[in-house]
């Protein structure tokens, strides 16, 4: 496994080296100061299987360094690490395709959690910025009625529990469903939503009067 970890201060990137390698004891970190020196390092190493991008750095931000490593390596996931809980970057940010988006406070296995979950193939945003998301926009939950979008029962149900920031893993284990099929439930509920990540499901969800 190799990840790249892009901050601009050297203690963070070798405290989450530090961090990584709760991942897998054969973990390999590359680590740079600026965008410039990612973008050469992710060119030089195409096995890379995931980013780890600071959104405020010195050459760029998080968003335009995002737009690059979507056009030259489209695959690659990219976890963006903010310093602070800014619900519109974060909106932002998942809506130009980040994999994930989490605060650098974070306790570690948190971090660990999401990362696994991202590795696998999931979109993934922590549940505190779940909530402060809904914080900052009460008027998207406001004096709307519900409205059906014809899922199914338990696309309802799955509904819920992701808007209660459930990850695939705890949906699974609380409707006593199989993960492949709670994926395909999740896929359901966001084609319904035409959405393509959780945050954005949860903002449209409250727009159709679902309680948050």
């Amino acid at each position: 496994m190799k990840i790249l970890v892009v901050d601009d201060h050297a203690l963070v990137r070798e405290g989450l080296r530090q961090v990584l390698k709760g991942l897998d004891t054969q973990v390999d970190v590359l680590d740079a100061p600026d965008c410039a020196r990612a973008f050469e390092l992710a060119a030089q190493h195409p096995d890379l299987d995931l980013v780890l991008l600071d959104y405020h750095l010195p050459d760029m931000n998080g968003m335009a360094a995002l737009a690059i490593f979507g056009k030259k390596h489209p695959e690659l996931p990219i976890v963006m690490l903010s310093g602070s809980v800014n619900p519109k970057i974060m909106r932002q940010v998942m809506a130009k395709g980040a994999a994930g988006f989490l605060t650098k406070d974070g306790m570690s296995q948190d971090l660990l959690s999401v990362l696994r979950q991202v590795l696998a193939g999931e979109v993934v945003v922590s549940a505190d910025l779940i909530a402060a998301s809904r914080l900052a926009n009460p008027a998207s939950v406001s004096g709307l009625a519900h409205v059906s979008l014809a899922l199914t029962p338990r696309q309802e149900e799955v509904l819920f529990l992701l808007l209660q920031g459930c990850t695939n893993r705890e949906i699974s284990q609380k409707l006593q469903l199989g993960e492949e099929t709670t994926k395909t439930h999740v896929s359901g509920v966001f084609r319904a939503f035409g959405v393509k990540n959780r945050i954005q499901a949860v903002l449209v969800a409250g727009q159709y009067g679902y309680p948050h």
